[in-house]
């Protein structure tokens, strides 16, 4: 048996890259898009209750923590309940609807001025159902959305199941606890445990996809071969890759890795990384005060000036121009 033991730990060394390489992308994706604080509340709704939530350009999600809810989907299809534990999440900012029952009139929900959502009255009526939630917003960009988000559907519900996802459960415990009480710490700790929880969702709904995809993004990740060249591209994007060297790392002749990398991301894989370039650079010009040579060379050019020849041709702006817009 002992002759076994070596291969079966390369087995799991293998498979833990794999999938330490798609959570880097999953990560990066999301990197690329945020732009601001995300928000959250925890709020105690009274029967009857129904709140109609706008359009927005981040993302949302809702958990049920007690009683129930009816989530009115994007899409006008059929109302969706919702029980102790479920989780909702709104990936394209689509406005949608939340109530108590499914005939309830919705009120406007308005953010305030930095993205909060107001907080209903802590009491209702004596014997109104009660029901508990916890809900958040994401600011993110979409200018330059990354396709492992484009592809998710209007609305990802993960329902609540003993002993499922434990890592999502924690997650959203935590979260509700600090909201519940704040302590000293909670206004650094709430935004990092948001961003988790997003990570957390996103990745509950990529195990659970990828089983029953064979293109896309969640089969993508899911390809030993692609996600390792997709991790690769992410770790060094300012590497000068080709596709022979992809292909080897793959374990793949050029001919065969291209084919399947470019079925399943939807790009051919220096086209997949010049884009992702230019996402990496759109984001230090935007968020870093970076010279733009640096920015260049973290992008794998060697001159401002091949540099900004192809940032404008990507974005129609010059990069300093781009940097002032933003």
């Amino acid at each position: 048996m002992s002759r076994w033991l070596p291969l079966m730990s390369d087995r799991l060394a293998r498979r833990d890259k794999e999938y330490g390489a798609g959570m880097d992308v999953l990560s990066d994706a999301i990197a690329a898009m945020r732009t601001g604080r995300p928000h959250s509340s925890r709020t105690v709704n009274f029967a009857p209750w129904g709140i109609r939530f706008p359009a927005s350009k981040g993302a949302g999600f809702h958990v049920v923590l007690q009683g129930t809810a009816w989530l009115l989907p994007p899409d006008d299809t059929a109302p969706v309940r919702l029980g102790p534990g479920d989780v909702v999440l709104l990936a394209h900012g689509t406005g949608h609807g939340l109530a108590d029952r499914p005939d309830t009139p919705l009120v406007d929900a308005l953010p305030a001025p930095d993205g909060s959502w107001p907080t209903p009255p802590v009491r209702g009526p004596i014997g109104a159902e009660e029901t508990l939630l916890l809900c958040g917003a994401y600011q993110l960009s979409r200018a330059r959305a990354h396709p492992l988000l484009t592809e998710l559907p209007p609305y990802v519900h993960i329902p609540a199941r003993v002993g499922a996802h434990p890592r999502l459960r924690a997650a959203v415990d935590l979260l509700g606890a600090e909201l519940a009480e704040p302590q000293p710490g909670s206004d650094a700790i709430v935004p990092a445990l948001l961003d988790t929880l997003l990570l957390y969702l996103l990745r509950t709904w990529w195990l659970t996809e990828r089983a029953d995809r064979s293109t896309g993004w969640s089969a993508a990740l899911a390809d030993p071969a692609v996600a390792v060249s997709l991790g690769a591209l992410h770790d060094d994007p300012a590497r000068a890759w080709t596709v022979e060297e992809l292909g080897a790392l793959a374990g793949l002749s050029r001919a065969a890795f291209a084919r399947r990398f470019t079925t399943l991301v939807g790009r051919a894989p220096l086209a997949y990384l010049t884009w992702w370039r230019m996402t990496t650079a759109g984001r230090l010009l935007r968020t870093a005060d970076l010279p733009l040579r640096s920015i260049a060379q973290r992008s794998g050019y060697s001159s401002e000036f091949a540099f900004a020849k192809a940032f404008k041709r990507e974005y129609g702006l010059a990069p300093g121009q781009y940097r002032k817009g933003a």
